[in-house]
């Protein structure tokens, strides 16, 4: 069992980078942490300084998503998909892509939920288009903020901490 707190990255294949992280909290909570508007834009910030301005979830299979960063400078970095699969509240698939596309297309993005010991173990999978797509991806400094973002998440998780995940 992974440790909470800690963000493990790995790359399962050349087209591939898998996220895992453990959470303090159960799976169906957690579950609704990262698919309801509301509790997203409490985490899922990013680097200091920045919020979720926009998050449109519409949670079914061929539903869409919407979700627009700012920047503390006015920045904008914005990204949209598609629900492929759900199966609450263990897996999500989706599509997704950015509206400044570094990653040469869209990528799927596999989101599993194991629950084990009263915690939960999120791993995100995202599949890109090519070696060369992933490695530049990796290159952004995606991984931090992603970090920084479960580490909110995992402080919303925690019972008394203000997040009503329940």
């Amino acid at each position: 069992m992974m440790e909470p707190g800690t963000l493990e990255v790995t790359t399962p294949s050349d087209h591939e980078v898998s996220m895992t992280r453990r959470f303090e909290a159960p799976r169906e909570h957690v579950y609704r942490a990262v698919t309801t508007p509301e509790l997203l834009k409490q985490w899922l910030t990013g680097p200091p300084g920045w919020t979720l301005a926009t998050c449109e979830v519409d949670l079914r299979v061929g539903g869409d998503f919407r979700y627009l960063w700012r920047g503390p400078e006015g920045e904008e970095m914005g990204m949209g998909g598609t629900f492929v699969e759900l199966d609450p509240p263990g897996r999500i698939v989706h599509t997704e892509i950015f509206d400044e596309d570094w990653t040469d297309g869209e990528t799927t993005v596999t989101t599993l939920l194991t629950e084990d010991a009263g915690g939960t173990t999120l791993t995100l999978t995202v599949r890109y288009s090519s070696k060369k797509a992933r490695d530049a991806a990796l290159e952004t400094g995606m991984t931090e903020g992603i970090s920084m973002s479960y580490d909110r998440l995992a402080e919303m998780l925690t019972p008394g901490a203000g997040g009503d995940t329940a």
